[in-house]
């Protein structure tokens, strides 16, 4: 196997290639099941991922290896997950991937398509982050008045959420609203305050 920092013809390491696939299969929101990656991944990188002696077949363990590794904080930690539990971006990893798309060259590719699910899921969601008190505040420039509890519960956290399930929350809500122009800057400083909170409990 080449090393784990080769980069294919694209210019984009191996991890990288792993974050871009999840990225265009919608994991900002969502998590990704390693055999949907390994299909898209083949698509951006033709052959780097295939059996050499049956190359018609994806070698998923090797996509499984990097998909670990961008879960490494030396490769970025863009990634959090599992093959059991699918695969997800993290916030440096939706950055990552938005400035870093458009060195795909495949024409195939597509764009990240929202199900009708998901759109449904973003209103609903939009709507309530707007109506929230954390956001009515942090709008009226109240931001030292928001509490803990009310920062918290714009990202759906209470303290029985810990660990990787309360990253992912937070993921998820900063990843969907980070470029939005009235919730970017709200959720970003909320983030900042629940995930120091988070840290304070361990």
């Amino acid at each position: 196997m080449k090393s784990r920092a080769a980069k294919p013809d694209n210019g984009l390491a191996n991890h990288e290639i792993m974050t871009l696939a999840v990225y265009l299969l919608g994991g900002e929101t969502k998590p990704i099941d390693t055999e949907h990656v390994s299909v898209k991944a083949a698509e951006m990188a033709p052959g780097r991922y295939n059996w050499r002696f049956y190359p018609q077949h994806i070698n998923i363990e090797i996509i499984r290896a990097f998909l670990s590794d961008a879960k490494k904080q030396k490769y970025g930690n863009y990634l959090s997950g599992s093959g059991n539990e699918g695969w997800m971006l993290t916030e440096a990893g939706a950055i990552f991937a938005k400035m870093n798309v458009s060195r795909l060259e495949s024409a195939n590719l597509g764009g990240v398509r929202m199900s009708d699910g998901e759109k449904k899921w973003f209103r609903r969601e939009r709507s309530r982050l707007l109506s929230s008190d954390a956001f009515l505040k942090f709008r009226s420039g109240k931001l030292a008045e928001i509490t803990q509890r009310e920062a918290a519960s714009l990202f759906r956290l209470d303290e029985y959420v810990t660990g990787v399930v309360r990253a992912r929350k937070i993921d998820r809500i900063v990843n969907a609203f980070r470029d939005d122009s009235e919730l970017g800057a709200a959720v970003i400083q909320l983030r900042d305050l629940v995930a120091k909170a988070g840290a304070n409990e361990h």
